[in-house]
């Protein structure tokens, strides 16, 4: 066949934070004293990162990724696309330079705040 197709993937983020807020709020509707400020601290930590953008999911998710193979986004830019690639087999690259620029801005916006 000629002009076959390319497919490309992308990372999708799936997120249960819904489901697991409310497993905590039965649990914490029913706990006792002592186990009231560990599931209060468990529902204020869901609510945070669920109001993570996406793009912030991915970038942990990529992060990781390099991160567990010795890849250092800044430094070395196209192993870190190939990395992510390798990866998540039909990950395309225009998703691949994306992550890798969501992995490069977290990283400098932490040097920042520190």
């Amino acid at each position: 066949m000629f002009g076959g197709s390319k497919r490309s993937e992308q990372v999708v983020v799936i997120r249960d934070s819904q489901a697991i807020a409310e497993a905590v709020r039965e649990a914490l509707a029913g706990a006792g004293a002592e186990l009231r400020p560990g599931l209060e601290l468990a529902a204020e930590l869901i609510a945070r990162h669920a109001e993570r953008p996406e793009h912030e999911v991915r970038a942990e998710w990529a992060r990781g990724i390099l991160a567990e193979a010795g890849v250092d986004a800044r430094e070395r830019e196209m192993l870190a696309m190939k990395t992510l690639r390798q990866a998540r087999p039909g990950l395309g690259l225009a998703q691949a330079v994306q992550l890798v620029r969501d992995v490069q801005t977290a990283a400098e916006q932490a040097e920042q705040a520190e």
